[in-house]
């Protein structure tokens, strides 16, 4: 099994995890593993064995069929690799108003993980808290006007501007202005 394939895994049960406000320690109790296995798992740190693999899925009240619809094998390096919009995988990462994410793609790139996403924010759409993501964070802006603030320093970009940060820094985006903000983000895990 290919690291990009790994990763997608991962990524997959956290999301389902949270779309179906199951907790790390419950999953992990119904799975009969630790809280930290699940975490190295969705963190891509660890490769889970098929056996636990099977047990997270079951878990999580999914077959095997569900759970792997969307999940596909890396093309070799020397294929080019298209994604048509209608295959972005729409998930949930938060429970804030106005936010839409759509994974376009998940790639290994020399053993650092890459993950884009396409994330579209309401008129309005802001979180209430600072986060943090353990990736270093490329964020384009395809339309709209958005307000990051990053460690307490506001920037402001609007369509054609782009930012990129270290996402351990605490940070919040808010759309400001009056239409839908689009925006392309890529997560470096380094």
């Amino acid at each position: 099994m290919q690291e990009d394939i790994l990763i997608q895994i991962g990524n997959k049960i956290k999301e389902i995890r949270k779309a179906k406000g199951i907790t790390v320690q419950e999953l992990a109790s119904k799975a009969d593993v630790s809280k930290g296995l699940i975490s190295q798992i969705e963190n891509n740190r660890t490769i889970p064995s098929l056996l636990v693999l099977m047990n997270i899925i079951t878990s999580l009240d999914l077959d095997l069929n569900e759970f792997f619809k969307g999940i596909e094998q890396q093309a070799s390096a020397s294929h080019v690799i298209v994604k048509r919009s209608e295959e972005y995988y729409e998930f949930e990462k938060e429970k804030t108003k106005g936010f839409r994410y759509k994974r376009i793609m998940t790639r290994n790139l020399k053993n650092f993980p890459v993950d884009i996403v396409m994330l579209e924010l309401k008129p309005g759409a802001k979180r209430s808290n600072m986060v943090k993501t353990e990736a270093y964070e490329y964020k384009y802006i395809i339309q709209g006007t958005v307000e990051y603030l990053i460690n307490n320093e506001k920037h402001i970009l609007y369509a054609g501007d782009s930012i990129f940060f270290d996402g351990r820094q605490g940070h919040r985006p808010a759309n400001i202005g009056e239409d839908t903000a689009l925006i392309l983000v890529a997560y470096f895990f380094i």
